[in-house]
């Protein structure tokens, strides 16, 4: 019998990380619940866990920065994305009515989120937690009454509870994408079509828009970039960048130019988009 891939996740299970992970690689995974999203990477690093999933941007939030410190710092591969559309339900024990609520607690984004509905209820006092299912497990382990969960629906399933008022989230096209890593840089991904890669340019007049001329003249897609200061040195910056094409000689090429005009030029990953949401 083959043993279940193991991917760690920032949460507990039914989070959107959980989620995710079901959606990239099935339900059928071992998931490995971690604290924050470095330890999901000493749980990768130390053979723990297979794979991690790791959320890198959200559509209204923006993008999650130390995660990409992490991804470059721990030296993993990107080997995959996930695109979730992240709904959000409010959920309570079964028998209680919306009339009975007095809490409503959840992580400080997904409040954010459903700004608009908690505005319609000022007499709903707003609670953060650090996670959006263990707000809802929370209600199941402790019988709360008088408190709702903003969760998704695998929450609601997970710790038996109702789903009193569905969709709440303020923008329905609100997404978050998350990246899938793995140990080992050496093991290629089939049929690639996206790169995730990081550079710095020396501090000179049209040093990166020069680099990114190339990748325009190759036909390569620039779809994400991202600017982080270098710890400690003034002015100097690292540049994430997302990668597409349709010819993968372009790209081989548009990256060997590149070379030339970089520092500390780093392929976190070469995989398939999957931009499905």
């Amino acid at each position: 019998m083959e043993t279940a891939i193991k991917v760690a996740i920032q949460g507990i299970k039914a989070s959107f990380h959980e989620e995710a992970a079901f959606k990239f690689f099935g339900r059928d995974i071992e998931t490995i619940e971690c604290n924050s999203f470095k330890q999901t990477c000493e749980k990768l690093e130390q053979n723990e866990a297979d794979y991690v999933i790791m959320a890198i941007e959200n559509s209204i939030a923006g993008s999650l920065l130390p995660n990409y410190t992490l991804i470059r710092e721990y030296n993993f591969a990107i080997v995959g994305e996930v695109y979730l559309p992240i709904q959000l339900h409010l959920m309570a024990l079964p028998g209680v009515k919306f009339e009975d609520i007095k809490y409503a607690t959840s992580h400080p984004i997904a409040l954010r989120q459903c700004i608009d509905f908690l505005d319609e209820y000022p007499h709903i006092q707003v609670i953060e937690s650090s996670d959006t299912a263990a707000c809802a497990k929370r209600i199941r382990d402790e019988q709360l009454t008088d408190t709702v969960a903003i969760a998704n629906s695998l929450a609601a399933e997970l710790y038996g509870l109702n789903i009193i008022e569905r969709r709440i989230e303020s923008n329905k096209k609100n997404y978050t994408r998350f990246l899938v890593l793995k140990n080992n840089k050496a093991e290629a991904v089939k049929d690639i079509n996206k790169a995730s890669i990081c550079f710095q340019v020396i501090n000179h007049v049209g040093a990166l828009s020069k680099v990114l001329n190339i990748f325009a003249e190759q036909e390569v897609n620039l779809t994400k970039i991202q600017s982080m200061p270098v710890l400690g040195k003034r002015n100097e910056y690292y540049f994430y960048v997302d990668l597409e094409w349709t010819n993968l000689e372009n790209y081989e090429k548009a990256v060997r130019q590149t070379l030339k005009y970089t520092v500390n030029f780093n392929i976190m990953g070469e995989y398939q988009k999957n931009d499905k949401v």
